[in-house]
């Protein structure tokens, strides 16, 4: 089936999600309720463009011709036809509901909702449809345009065939899909990545290592070696006995705190909140900032090479 796409939803997540999908020949349409979103987003698209082109992965031909596959309104009656919509908006119930309700309204009879969320769960979102039985989360992860992984998760009332449509249609967009089968917070990989932070977190406290240091561990351990194998299958190699022994000795002394550490407390406090601000673990500046973009973006840059429009 051809799925005729919407995008609700004008920030970062929106625009990534736009950006894959016109890149792979898909006609979308992008709901955005202010003005302001909706050039913000268009900009971002652009630039995201301008990327893959400075990378030599498309054409300025290939850009032109995407961008005139997305139409970016504020009127939800453009939504009309379409039987596919990302869901990308605030993590607020009350404006999700409102949202789904919209789409219902104005979508194709079948409209599967994809929603992108993060944090809340498939249960409790999919009871504010209306219709629970073509609602899912499509958990993308950033840049989403780039980065290939999505988490899927249904809800108790979704279809087969809203799973088999969803995942159909991932796969043609170039994604690598994770089902789970039952939502749980956080889903796989934030709870992974919550369980790395947590501990990090402590580790700075007890001032154990610097935030450089930890990073670096992470990058050329954690993060090399599980790029081509997978967690369980090291825990296999391993061994279960040595991985006891391990265990035993580690498990006694991890973090299990289940409240937000005073680091994260003190610096929200003095204004210290990450990139926005200028300061979190590290100091920000233009340079630093456009340094991180680059180092997101560039593993996952030969995934645009099976893109359908890039060229």
């Amino acid at each position: 089936m051809q799925e005729k796409i919407g995008i609700y939803g004008t920030g970062t997540i929106g625009s990534g999600q736009a950006t894959l999908t016109i890149g792979n020949g898909c006609e979308t349409v992008v709901i955005g309720h202010s003005k302001g979103g909706q050039e913000r987003c268009r900009r971002a698209v652009a630039r995201n463009w301008d990327d893959l082109i400075a990378a030599g992965l498309a054409t300025e031909a290939a850009k032109t011709a995407a961008l005139e596959r997305m139409t970016i309104t504020d009127d939800p009656a453009a939504l009309a036809g379409c039987t596919f919509v990302f869901e990308a908006v605030s993590e607020d119930l009350a404006v999700k509901r409102q949202v789904y309700q919209t789409i219902r309204t104005h979508g194709g009879g079948d409209v599967i909702i994809a929603s992108c969320t993060s944090s809340l769960g498939a249960e409790e979102l999919g009871d504010l449809c209306g219709d629970p039985e073509h609602f899912l989360v499509a958990h993308p992860f950033q840049p989403v345009h780039l980065q290939p992984l999505v988490e899927v998760v249904p809800c108790g009332a979704t279809t087969e065939d809203t799973m088999a449509r969803a995942k159909a249609l991932l796969e043609r967009l170039g994604r690598q899909v994770v089902t789970l089968k039952k939502s749980v917070p956080g889903f796989l990989v934030n709870r992974f990545a919550q369980a790395l932070f947590r501990e990090s977190l402590d580790l700075l406290e007890k001032d154990v290592a610097t935030p450089a240091d930890i990073d670096r561990a992470v990058k050329y351990a954690v993060g090399m070696r599980y790029a081509s194998i997978g967690l369980l299958e090291y825990f296999d190699a391993v061994g279960f006995e040595l991985e006891r022994a391990i265990a035993e000795n580690v498990y006694p002394t991890l973090c299990n705190t289940d409240k937000i550490q005073k680091i994260v407390s003190d610096g929200i406090r003095d204004g210290r909140t990450g990139q926005k601000a200028g300061e979190g673990l590290y100091r920000w500046d233009e340079d630093s900032l456009a340094d991180f973009r680059v180092r997101l973006q560039e593993p996952f840059l030969k995934s645009v090479e099976n893109w359908s429009a890039r060229k």
